[in-house]
């Protein structure tokens, strides 16, 4: 079992007890993908309000990065919702990677437009680099299962992704007060190491795809 596995196992023990009733109340998975759209929806607000209005109060950053790991629960508690509550379909797969993509397109877009108003352009440029990363790791998977390829290789995945963009973001609230450097270092880095390994990510992913079309080739 690896790590993915083994803290799944935990948080679904958590959340149990929840999904069932949220069964009860016959709420179905499609409304918990939405809401965790509107959650991300609130931390780009929340990230654009301090690029614009309060680019020296870190505090919304990290409310931003609060609310992104929050909403990263509900992404876990579609998914179970729909296997325990019976509920899984084909719509609303395609439902929750659509809105998958634009929760993460939009808070990236929100730390770029933060760092371009604050004076930091590259790290904006490279916050840039990092959504298109994210897009290509879950396009090439898509490209992927429409060959009939299992692909799920690499080190960067939407789970990794949030968490490391929802805790940068966190601790520059939760440090802002600092002197002794510059605490946005904190959601800088994340951003460098998204850009990297998630286009790393998914260049590995089209190297597995070629082998395995290259496999398959050889034995039509």
């Amino acid at each position: 079992m690896n790590y993915r596995d083994y803290l799944q196992k935990i948080i679904y023990y958590v959340i149990n007890p929840l999904i069932k009733g949220l069964i009860k109340m016959h709420i179905t998975p499609n409304i918990i993908t939405f809401v965790g759209l509107l959650l991300n929806l609130v931390a780009t607000g929340f990230f654009l309000y301090a690029a614009i209005y309060a680019p020296n109060d870190l505090l919304w950053i990290g409310w931003g990065g609060a609310i992104i790991l929050f909403a990263g629960l509900f992404d876990m508690i579609d998914g179970r919702l729909a296997r325990m509550g019976n509920m899984s379909s084909t719509f609303g797969a395609l439902w929750d990677s659509t809105l998958d993509r634009y929760s993460e397109l939009f808070t990236l877009f929100g730390i770029a437009i933060y760092f371009l108003l604050t004076g930091y352009v590259w790290s904006g440029v490279v916050t840039f680099l990092a959504m298109v990363g994210s897009v290509m790791v879950s396009y090439v998977r898509a490209r992927a299962e429409g060959l009939d390829i299992e692909c799920k290789v690499g080190f960067m995945q939407r789970p990794e992704r949030v968490v490391v963009t929802s805790v940068g973001a966190l601790l520059c609230g939760v440090f802002a007060s600092i002197t002794a450097f510059d605490p946005l270092l904190f959601l800088i880095v994340p951003m460098y190491l998204i850009a990297v390994l998630a286009n790393l990510t998914a260049f590995w992913r089209v190297a597995h795809c070629y082998r395995e079309l290259q496999k398959r080739d050889a034995h039509a």
